[in-house]
């Protein structure tokens, strides 16, 4: 019988490493991809002991895929890496507003140029080490994303943005374990990368100077302001409006009775807006350029839970359809601050319904190019 071929997307770390062994176990003819997504320039002046894409990295999924007996291939994807990601993650910033890389990165290079590549050789089907699940509805003939049994470790936030097409050739074995139980497969079929950490900063920043990498490619966003109240009475002076988000609590530099916190941030005035934590409460907020998964699209309002955050908790919400995406109406106030550019989804139960990207009104989505 000729076994059924799949590319595993290996980044060299345990995640994509146990999933490569789980579907070669399964029985599956696995081939191995890494990408470089990083210019060599870069990576060999990253820090000692951090990633950005490194040849250790490589070099650990090479070592995997020879321990499994499978073919690996290093894809080189540092043009379209930059073009996508990195210049979407800057001038996002420069826009003064909060980007998610992680997202557009799914879609457009793990999910897109790694799927491309596979069908180059022939291959139809494709994995990664994410923790979710994939599900079909036969009521909907519609693929979804389902949440991954372990809460601490689930990235169905990030894949909103992939296809049907997507979505019907992408397995991901990691959905049903948790990150304890990947560790013990990866120890006991003696992997080389068994208890090599996590990285938990960007990939294209290793070293966790968002500022300085933002920086050295976007100065004329670290133009001097005004920091002000709601009022418009200022209250001190910011460094650049590509150094605050939504949210920010450190970092002001202002003396007042009370915690503030950035409310907004105006590129067109140079100024930063804050206030205290009462003021950064939201009741609604507006979702632009949305994708479904589980419904081909919304026809009338619906509850459903909203994570406006990677990492924060799911709200529930009431969606209603508007001419330029969703209308998001949370049940209760929310602290945390609603960020333009950020991404909201939308769950219901454990499948991800849709999301798309947060604006400032129902009118305004700067970056629609990009984040298309």
């Amino acid at each position: 019988m000729v076994k059924e071929k799949v590319v595993v997307a290996m980044s060299g770390g345990v995640d994509s490493s146990v999933a490569a062994y789980l579907l070669v176990k399964a029985g599956y003819d696995v081939v191995g991809m890494t990408l470089k997504t990083w210019p060599k320039e870069l990576c060999d002046t990253t820090p000692k002991g951090q990633t950005c894409c490194s040849a250790k990295d490589v070099d650990d999924a090479r070592r995997v895929a020879d321990q499994l007996g499978i073919p690996h291939y290093l894809i080189e994807a540092s043009v379209p890496f930059r073009e996508n990601v990195v210049d979407y993650f800057v001038e996002t910033y420069a826009h003064g507003m909060t980007p998610n890389p992680c997202v557009v990165c799914n879609r457009k290079i793990k999910s897109g140029l790694l799927l491309e590549k596979a069908a180059k050789l022939g291959i139809e089907k494709f994995a990664t080490g994410h923790y979710a699940s994939i599900v079909w509805d036969k009521n909907t003939s519609r693929h979804a994303v389902r949440q991954a049994v372990d809460p601490d470790k689930d990235q169905s936030y990030v894949l909103f943005q992939l296809t049907q097409d997507q979505l019907g050739r992408l397995m991901m074995p990691m959905g049903d374990l948790s990150k304890s139980e990947v560790r013990k497969i990866a120890q006991e079929a003696g992997l080389a990368v068994a208890d090599k950490p996590e990285s938990m900063e960007l990939c294209f920043i290793p070293d966790g100077d968002t500022q300085g990498f933002l920086r050295a490619r976007v100065p004329e966003a670290f133009v001097p302001g005004d920091i002000v109240d709601q009022s418009g009475r200022v209250l001190g002076q910011h460094q650049g409006i590509a150094a605050y988000t939504v949210g920010q609590r450190k970092g002001l530099g202002i003396a007042h009775p009370k915690p503030l916190y950035v409310l907004e941030v105006d590129p067109a005035s140079n100024r930063v807006i804050v206030g205290e934590e009462d003021e950064l409460k939201s009741e609604t907020c507006f979702v632009r350029e949305v994708r479904w998964m589980s419904i081909p699209d919304l026809t009338a309002p619906v509850d459903a839970d909203v994570k406006i955050r990677y990492r924060t908790a799911r709200v529930p919400a009431r969606l209603t359809p508007t001419a330029e995406g969703v209308e998001v109406r949370f049940h209760q106030p929310v602290l945390g601050g609603v960020s333009p550019g950020q991404a909201a989804v939308f769950y219901q139960g454990d499948c991800v319904l849709g999301g798309g990207w947060i604006a400032k009104n129902d009118r305004q989505l700067n970056l629609k190019q990009v984040l298309g």
